[in-house]
C-alpha cells in the first residue's frame, strides 16, 4: 500500500479529488467507484468546482455506489441515492442512467444483489475505487466477518455502524438495520482503490489496517493483498500507527 500523509481532512480532500479528476481527464470514459458519509463530502465539492471552473466533463464517465440501505426510498433524504444527487451528481454533467446505486427498496433483494454484481462485470471493471474506513475497519457495508470472497450482499449493520450514522438521521432508532454493499471480492478487483482516513476516531482502524494481520475479522486489512492501493490519511487518523511505529513519519526535505 501506498501511504500518502496530509496535514488534515481539507488537504486530504483535495489530493484524493485530484486523482479522481486526473482518471477522468486521462480516460473520459472512465468507471469510478464512489462512496457516501462524512469522508467523501470534500472530494465531492472539490470535483464540484473543478467542473465548474475548469469544464472536467463527466458525460462518458460511469459510476458505481459501494452500498445503500434497504429500506430507503431513492427521494428519503438518508439514502444514498439522494447524498450523492445532492452532494455531486445534480452539479455535473453526468448522465442519470450512468450513475449506478443498488436499490435498497427492491421487493427481491437476492436478485438486486444478483443484478448489481451483473452490472459491475457488464462495466468491465472499477477504474478507481474510493473508500472510507470504519471504526471497526468496515470498508462497504462489509462488517468484521465478512468472507473476502463476498459478492454483493445483504449485510446486517453492526451497532457499532449504526451508531457512527446515527448522526445523520433524528434518532438511533431511525438507523435502518440491513444495507446492500458491494462485496469485498469486488471491490479488490478495482484497478486502483483510493482509502481516505481523516479524525483520531478513525486512529484505531487505521493503526489495525497498517499494523494487524490480514483477517476477516478486520475487512480492510484485505488491502494488503492488493497490488495498487493509495491511502491518503491525515496526521490524527495516523497518530497510533505512529505510535507503534507501523508508519513512518515522514521524512523532512530541505
Amino acid at each position: 500500500m501506498k501511504l500518502n500523509q496530509v496535514q488534515n481532512y481539507d488537504e486530504m480532500s483535495r489530493q484524493a479529488a485530484s486523482i479522481l479528476i486526473s482518471q477522468v481527464r486521462q480516460n473520459p470514459s472512465s468507471t469510478l467507484g464512489l462512496a457516501t458519509g462524512g469522508t467523501p463530502l470534500g472530494i465531492y465539492a472539490c470535483m464540484v468546482a473543478d467542473h465548474r471552473e475548469n469544464a472536467t466533463s463527466y458525460a462518458q464517465v460511469s459510476t458505481v455506489n459501494l452500498d445503500e440501505y434497504v429500506g430507503l426510498k431513492e427521494s428519503d433524504s438518508q439514502s444514498y441515492h439522494f447524498y450523492m444527487q445532492r452532494n455531486l451528481f445534480s452539479h455535473i454533467d453526468i448522465p442519470r442512467d450512468a450513475t449506478h446505486i443498488p436499490n435498497g427498496m427492491s421487493p427481491d433483494l437476492l436478485a438486486e444483489c444478483r443484478r448489481y454484481d451483473d452490472l459491475l462485470n457488464s462495466l468491465n471493471g472499477v477504474d478507481i475505487q474510493l473508500l472510507g474506513i470504519g471504526a471497526n475497519g468496515h470498508i462497504g457495508f462489509n462488517e468484521p466477518g465478512t468472507s473476502f470472497q463476498a459478492r454483493t450482499h445483504i449485510v446486517e449493520l453492526t451497532e457499532t455502524t449504526r451508531a457512527a450514522n446515527g448522526r445523520y438521521f433524528p434518532s438511533l432508532q431511525d438507523v435502518p438495520h440491513k444495507a446492500i454493499t458491494m462485496g469485498i471480492a469486488s471491490i479488490m478487483e478495482s484497478r486502483h482503490i483510493l482509502l481516505l482516513a481523516s479524525g483520531t476516531n478513525k486512529a484505531e482502524a487505521v493503526y489495525a489496517l497498517f499494523c494487524d494481520e490480514v483477517s476477516e475479522q478486520n475487512p480492510s486489512s484485505i488491502l494488503k493483498k492488493h497490488a495498487n492501493v493509495t491511502v491518503i490519511a491525515d496526521e490524527a487518523a495516523l497518530i497510533l500507527a505512529k505510535q507503534k511505529g507501523c508508519v513512518e513519519h515522514p521524512r523532512k526535505t530541505s
